[in-house]
């Protein structure tokens, strides 16, 4: 299941909390699958990386992405709605990594073709935990999109 010798996963994370931006990438370091994780603080940013916009016009396109719900400028949810609604970028599997627990988000989430919905767990631990589940289904169990190039 593991690839050998094969590009690395690129993985773009949004995420506007330092903390959890570190914690991700510590998990994601250990994991079994060689990734690349960029990293955007607002949902305004997102975007721009995801269409190849002013400093991001050589971004490589991700993967996977990784979306907190509450983001400054740009939220999570409408993000997710213009990856999804986008011919280009919607079949990049997005995975909702959020606090919220609310039955709200999840629900809304998944109408909005949310790949997946994971609460942020509060405990250091079990965060690391929750990344390293994502590092084990999402990029070594998945068939991800070939990364082309339209």
């Amino acid at each position: 299941m593991v690839e050998k010798n094969y590009r690395p996963i690129e993985i773009l994370l949004v995420e506007d909390n330092p903390g959890d931006v570190r914690l991700t990438q510590e998990a994601l370091k250990e994991g079994k699958v060689r990734n690349r994780l960029q990293v955007v603080g607002d949902g305004v940013e997102a975007m721009e990386y995801l269409r190849r916009e002013g400093q991001y016009a050589d971004a490589v396109r991700p993967d996977l992405v990784l979306l907190d719900l509450n983001l400054p400028r740009k939220d999570g949810r409408e993000v997710l709605a213009e990856i999804k609604q986008d011919a280009l970028l919607k079949v990049i599997p997005v995975v909702v990594l959020t606090t919220s627990s609310a039955e709200e988000d999840v629900l809304r989430s998944y109408n909005l073709h949310a790949n997946c919905y994971i609460v942020k767990p509060v405990d250091l631990d079990q965060f690391i935990r929750a990344v390293k589940f994502i590092d084990d289904f999402w990029l070594t169990v998945v068939k991800l999109p070939s990364n082309f190039e339209p």
